[in-house]
């Protein structure tokens, strides 16, 4: 009997659970919106609400306090700075670092610009929408998003999906 068993093994070791749902959330921040099964998308759902709290917990936080927060998010993001960006003939390094920053540094997406849409709004951060069966192995597919500015199934049809496994289809 499996009573007072908080967490979903989803038949892997702690290890490779932590870092699936790792790269879930990360996804997410990055693409706002991922296709996966229903049960991952659900224990997902709890990573990606907490790490938004925290950057709202920052908006309004002393710079030591906003620090703090940010290597919180980044060590449960498994994220490591870069600051070695060198530069070509055609492009400096400058430039690198910043394009880099805006698409793929997890933090600065997390705290610098999906936080303070959620400034005001109380959790419920993300939405799941139920897509039906997979084609190969019948499981539950669901869409997770976050809440802000987009519009539902609607707009979830005809935008770019991001996926976790293999056999899912890309939208878009």
């Amino acid at each position: 009997m499996r009573h007072l068993k908080r967490n979903t093994k989803f038949g892997r070791n702690s290890e490779h659970r932590n870092a699936m749902l790792t790269n879930l959330a990360a996804s997410i921040i990055k693409h706002r919106r991922v296709t996966t099964t229903v049960t991952k998308a659900k224990v997902v759902r709890q990573v990606v609400e907490k790490l938004i709290t925290l950057g709202r917990h920052a908006i309004g936080a002393s710079p030591e306090r906003n620090v703090h927060l940010r290597r919180l998010a980044a060590g449960r993001l498994r994220q490591q700075p870069r600051t070695l960006f060198r530069g070509t003939p055609k492009t400096r390094g400058k430039v690198l670092r910043e394009a880099w920053r805006e698409k793929n540094d997890l933090v600065h997406i997390l705290f610098d610009k999906i936080a303070p849409q959620f400034k005001e709004r109380a959790g419920g951060y993300t939405r799941i929408v139920k897509l039906g069966q997979r084609q190969g192995d019948s499981a539950q597919l669901a869409i997770i998003e976050l809440v802000e500015g987009t519009g539902g199934v609607a707009e979830v049809t005809g935008g770019d999906v991001a996926h976790d496994t293999a056999g899912a289809p890309t939208q878009g």
